[in-house]
């Protein structure tokens, strides 16, 4: 390829990596608040299908993709009660109510969603060109000639990062995933506080789903976020549970979910089958060495993810 068909190439693959890695990106940034908060929620995954089920029924029944979305907003905060329920208050293990609640959430969205498989969106997100900065060479059709989901998202990363990083309340978040003790020494609800985080990073999950069913692939199929809550779940240790690194993480497998497509379609000679494995052994091998205690130390996982907090009497 010469050099302008090469750079057009590398624009198509980066606008479309956008889109392709926000539906992660917003599950990434609710799981990241909820493990900020000591919680650990595979169910992410589940959370999403039912994001995208819930978000395409009311879009398609009301032909509003805003209230669909505020639907995927309330189905995923809904489910992630279960979760914070169970973990929570009832001190179950993190990792089994997680992969519980994905398991009924696949199967309830497959058996609630059946009537509406192959069935036309009404109502959807459509790219809008934002005046002005969508039309910068390359950078504005890359960025700025999206859809509305995407410039939400926009927003949320400097937003988050902002409150996590600057903000009181972002230090008591903190404080919940190092030493919950600790936080509830200082007077602060450690199991409201908890509920909250999670229920919130179960809502993002949620709009996450209806990013997919409402916008990059608006319609209702089974299972068809493919695993994107899994890869969440990995993009949230590689983006060492910051909001900014995640969303690059988010972008980076967009990117090659995008790009391997293309990849196709200009005749590289190389197996489909090897090009879609390319994002999930990036995502294995991010779960394998951030596994060890050695490296969750290194590279700063919250303290006290994944364990209970049991208050203790006081006299």
């Amino acid at each position: 390829m010469n050099d302008i068909t090469s750079i057009a190439f590398l624009t198509s693959v980066l606008a479309a990596a956008i889109p392709a890695g926000t539906a992660i990106l917003y599950a990434c940034l609710g799981e990241l608040l909820c493990e900020r908060a000591g919680v650990l929620n595979l169910g992410v995954e589940g959370m999403m299908l039912m994001g995208a089920l819930g978000g395409f029924a009311v879009a398609y029944h009301t032909e509003q993709a805003w209230l669909g979305a505020i639907a995927a907003f309330a189905v995923g905060g809904a489910l992630a009660s279960i979760h914070a329920l169970l973990v929570v208050s009832l001190r179950a293990n993190q990792v089994v109510s997680g992969l519980a609640l994905t398991l009924f959430g696949s199967g309830l969205s497959a058996f609630l969603g059946r009537d509406l498989v192959g069935r036309p969106a009404p109502a959807s997100f459509g790219k809008v060109a934002v005046p002005l900065l969508s039309d910068i060479p390359y950078l504005g059709s890359i960025l700025f000639r999206q859809d509305a989901l995407v410039y939400v998202s926009y927003g949320l990363v400097p937003l988050l990062w902002w409150f996590v990083f600057r903000t009181r309340p972002g230090l008591n978040l903190r404080a919940l995933g190092e030493n919950p003790a600790t936080a509830d020494a200082m007077g602060l609800n450690v199991a409201a506080l908890r509920y909250g985080y999670v229920i919130a990073g179960g809502a993002l999950a949620g709009v996450g789903g209806a990013a997919i069913s409402l916008a990059t692939n608006p319609g209702w199929s089974e299972n068809m976020t493919a695993g994107r809550g899994w890869i969440a779940v990995a993009l949230v240790i590689f983006g060492t549970w910051n909001p900014a690194r995640a969303a690059f993480g988010a972008y980076l497998f967009g990117g090659v979910e995008a790009g391997q497509f293309r990849l196709q379609g200009a005749g590289v000679p190389i197996s489909s089958f090897y090009l879609s494995m390319l994002p999930y052994l990036f995502t294995i091998a991010v779960l394998i060495l951030a596994s060890r205690e050695t490296a969750r130390r290194r590279i700063g996982a919250p303290a006290a993810l994944g364990r209970p907090y049991v208050r203790e009497e006081r006299g």
